[in-house]
């Protein structure tokens, strides 16, 4: 039996998946990955990631506003994420955060999204879920000054970006999670950044249907694929492939209590 492993994040409600859900959940399992968490990255899609979640025991969802579509998208409310997180397989606030890549004309609006996920991360106990790329000062700088203001927890998503903002997450005590990009060959200072930093802060994900890992890199990803990102964290760290799934399962129980606490019942 592979080591079970968790994707802590992937987006199973794209249309890339359309109609193949029952498949894509099974290869995951067979694969080893023994829960999957997907994300919305509209509120007007958070009924289809609940019904996926609700459909398949492994699945658990959460929701937000990606910052690439917060301008097109009405302001989310504290409130209405406070009222999703009653569902018993909501475990997470966002994906939400900064995106200068693209949407650096959207910055301020970004920057006031990211401040509304954080307080209803705080209202719920639920960990915030981060999307960061070349917005590493500002990123920084709003969540240190929101953890002043009253702690919350918090996972930055598929990390890749500089050494600065990945100890500034750690020292609030968030963590850092590895997607594909690892695996690829030129992520060497990449790979370096995870090294650094204390393996029971580290988890694993896939981002699917994007950035697939190594052997798969251009081809649409999927859950199932955790297990080769999983293999390049092992020889980061120096551990088996057992031990560092068995860390980052450790990991993730910490961080998505809520998942590790659900049970089929429930």
């Amino acid at each position: 039996m592979p080591p079970a492993l968790v994707d802590s994040h992937c987006h199973l409600d794209f249309p890339d998946f359309e109609g193949q859900t029952d498949e894509i959940v099974a290869r995951a399992v067979a694969a080893g990955v023994t829960r999957m968490v997907t994300i919305c990255t509209r509120l007007s899609g958070e009924p289809k990631v609940r019904a996926i979640a609700e459909a398949h025991d492994p699945v658990f969802y959460a929701a937000g506003t990606h910052p690439m579509n917060v301008a097109e998208q009405p302001m989310a409310t504290v409130e209405q994420l406070v009222a999703l997180a009653a569902h018993p397989k909501f475990v997470g606030i966002g994906e939400t955060g900064l995106d200068y890549h693209y949407t650096a004309d959207t910055a301020k609006v970004q920057q006031a999204s990211l401040r509304v996920h954080i307080e209803a991360a705080r209202r719920t106990g639920l960990p915030l879920i981060i999307h960061a790329r070349d917005a590493d000062d500002d990123i920084a700088r709003i969540l240190s000054e929101e953890h002043r203001a009253g702690a919350y927890s918090c996972v930055m998503h598929c990390f890749s970006s500089g050494a600065a903002l990945a100890r500034t997450a750690l020292d609030l005590g968030f963590y850092l999670s590895m997607s594909g990009i690892a695996t690829f060959r030129k992520s060497t200072e990449l790979r370096e950044i995870f090294a650094a930093a204390p393996p029971e802060r580290v988890l694993v994900e896939t981002d699917s249907p994007y950035l697939a890992p190594m052997p798969h890199r251009g081809k649409r990803n999927e859950p199932a694929y955790t297990a080769h990102t999983a293999a390049v964290g092992a020889e980061i760290f120096g551990l088996s492939a057992a031990e560092f799934a068995a860390r980052t399962t450790a990991n993730f129980d910490r961080l998505f209590d809520k998942a590790a606490r659900w049970t089929p019942d429930a």
